[in-house]
């Protein structure tokens, strides 16, 4: 097999993002993995990273990472005091997936509040999923308090009924006016 660019140089490899056949002269990046030069100069391929400079024990106060690492081609990760990216891990972290005291994302693991399609964590848990302490959303299971269209947990409010202890909760911190049936 020979170059994709070069038809008379024998390849030497396969670029792993255009997949052409390249030759020694063609290769913009051998290490881990091979990439073509025409590839390599695309950057805007490989994602955007922003680190702020202002630092808070070695994690900057920003970071902004999407995108994959041009070296390893494996997806960044945004770590920060606020992270926000493909994967974040922060005080602050808003991503797709995501994991740190206070997290917004499609997978959502947070220390003290984490609200995603799947939020998990020990504090208030928001989601489609979601399990916590305190747990809202389409299937709850909470530790105390669970509120949703199935819930699991010691005080509960779901379509089958709802507990006083749960109800008193929903009244005192979700302003709760309309509840579901079959609740007092």
């Amino acid at each position: 097999m020979n170059c994709f660019v070069h038809d008379q140089s024998p390849a030497v490899g396969m670029c792993v993002i255009c997949q052409r056949a390249v030759c020694h002269r063609c290769v913009g990046a051998d290490a881990p993995r091979l990439v073509c030069r025409a590839c390599s100069e695309q950057r805007r391929m490989f994602g955007y990273e922003y680190r702020s400079r202002a630092a808070i024990g070695g994690w900057p106060l920003l970071h902004v990472s999407v995108g994959l690492d041009p070296a390893t081609l494996r997806p960044r990760v945004a770590r920060g005091i606020v992270a926000i990216g493909n994967v974040a891990v922060g005080a602050v972290a808003i991503a797709g997936v995501a994991c740190g005291l206070v997290t917004l994302a499609g997978v959502s693991a947070g220390l003290l509040f984490a609200f995603g399609g799947v939020a998990l964590g020990l504090g208030l848990s928001i989601g489609g999923i979601a399990v916590g302490s305190i747990a809202l959303g389409g299937v709850a299971a909470g530790l105390w308090y669970a509120v949703g269209g199935v819930a699991f947990g010691q005080a509960t409010i779901d379509a089958r009924g709802c507990d006083q202890l749960a109800l008193d909760f929903a009244r005192r911190w979700l302003g709760a006016a309309k509840l579901p049936p079959g609740c007092p």
